[in-house]
């Protein structure tokens, strides 16, 4: 079977084809980071914006430490596919975002110059949280390429964090420390979304096979996906509205809706499932009671704490995405580093209930999953393995001090602290999987 490249694109269907042509738009954003995440959510964007509103914003990819993903996609003249899973629907298509690659260690002069060139006008990351640490290579390299800039420009971090913008602005501003280079630069926050499975050997085959061409650098997705970017550009940006892109002054609602929302909601359903013995999200939201637990869970715990945004629809949304058995999400990956996820996943919820005067019934009930869960053991006496940075201190702890390590003076509250006891006690006397069917 023929590698993807630009020779084999006429021979494409056309709903497999790229909406941008390589070499049709030059380069106007600069992106670090080649991450999976990236090539199936703000690179479609982009093409979609290019496609739709012109202008030169393709994008140049910097890879800052692996060579696997930017050799792959050299060797395919910088073309990629994304395949779109829906239960047992598959769809792929070609993306032609990209302009051109290059490698932050093995090309630093490249990458530098490409910060400091005026048709560069938005800079854009995913790199995980590990690169937003004062010193880190990335931070290092941009900081170098920011004292050459003249022109303005737009940082932009597309990383799952909370107040990504302002975190970005002040690592800059504090590595930089120079006020004229700072005032040609703004740092938009963003909300990103979609599910992104890892590529499997078999996502590969259904590509190949959809495609009639051999891609090694494909990515998987939901067809579900959401970008919400805060709308300061000094320097322009592309159409990303007309993409679908959501244009706000402010992304705070949105990031709050989704952490409670939808990664609370993860979380819930990872730690049930994990103890009711189910491999996957979709499984655990499958087990009878368990999609009512979650629907009472948003609607009458997490709705009444937002109010700038619907909640209950978002939250049938996303039980409908958790249902797609297609993206394989394990409930033991979900339930990792719960001590680190769940005080912004559910402890917020908590304590905006707990200051109404309510008892949140079902975050309570994620409590005292995850308090079982951390014990190591499922229902059925399988040991659960626990990834978490506490796990030595959780797995011997009595529940009392599990909820003091996950934030100090939970356990002190006494009306949560009765209610987690008494779904604490359902668990341990009939299971998550009875648990849930008795409601």
């Amino acid at each position: 079977m023929a590698r993807l490249n630009r020779s084999v694109l006429p021979g494409l269907a056309p709903h497999a084809q790229p909406l941008v042509r390589p070499g049709e738009a030059g380069a106007g954003i600069l992106h670090f980071g080649i991450s999976a995440f990236h090539r199936a959510h703000q690179a479609v964007y982009t093409e979609e914006a290019i496609a739709e509103g012109g202008g030169d914003w393709a994008i140049v990819e910097v890879a800052p430490s692996s060579h696997d993903v930017l050799g792959a996609l050299r060797a395919q003249e910088m073309l990629y596919s994304v395949l779109t899973v829906d239960g047992t629907e598959a769809t792929a298509r070609v993306v032609g975002a990209f302009d051109s690659g290059l490698h932050a260690r093995d090309e630093p002069g490249a990458v530098l110059r490409r910060i400091a060139d005026p048709a560069i006008r938005v800079v854009t990351f995913t790199v995980t949280e590990k690169a937003y640490a004062p010193g880190s290579a990335v931070l290092d390299l941009l900081v170098r390429g920011l004292r050459l800039r003249e022109t303005p420009l737009a940082l932009v971090s597309c990383d799952n964090l909370n107040n990504n913008g302002e975190r970005l602005r002040d690592l800059v501003g504090t590595a930089l420390q120079d006020p004229d280079v700072m005032a040609l630069l703004s740092f938009p926050g963003t909300m990103v979304d979609r599910i992104v499975p890892a590529t499997t050997p078999q996502s590969l085959a259904t590509v190949e096979t959809l495609l009639g061409a051999r891609d090694e650098a494909a990515v998987v997705g939901e067809p579900f996906r959401q970008w919400v970017v805060q709308d300061d550009f000094p320097g322009g940006r592309p159409a990303w509205e007309r993409a679908g892109v959501v244009l706000t002054t402010d992304t705070a609602p949105y990031e709050l809706r989704k952490l409670r929302a939808l990664n609370g909601v993860h979380s819930a359903l990872a730690y049930l499932g994990a103890l009711a013995g189910e491999p996957t999200i979709d499984r655990a939201l499958a087990l009878p009671g368990a999609r009512g637990a979650m629907e009472r869970f948003v609607a009458c715990d997490i709705a009444p704490t937002i109010t700038a945004l619907p909640v209950i629809p978002y939250g049938e949304q996303v039980l409908e995405r958790f249902a797609n058995a297609a993206l394989g999400y394990r409930t033991l990956q979900v339930a990792g580093d719960g001590s680190q996820k769940l005080p912004q996943r559910i402890l917020g919820t908590v304590a905006d209930r707990r200051a109404a005067g309510a008892v949140p019934e079902f975050a309570a009930l994620v409590l005292a999953a995850w308090i079982r869960f951390v014990g190591g053991r499922a229902d059925d006496g399988t040991e659960l393995p626990l990834d978490d940075p506490l796990a030595a201190q959780l797995r011997t702890a009595t529940p009392q001090r599990r909820l003091e390590l996950l934030s100090p003076g939970l356990a002190d509250d006494a009306p949560l602290r009765a209610e987690i006891d008494r779904w604490l006690r359902d668990l341990e006397r009939h299971g998550a999987a009875a648990t849930l069917a008795a409601l």
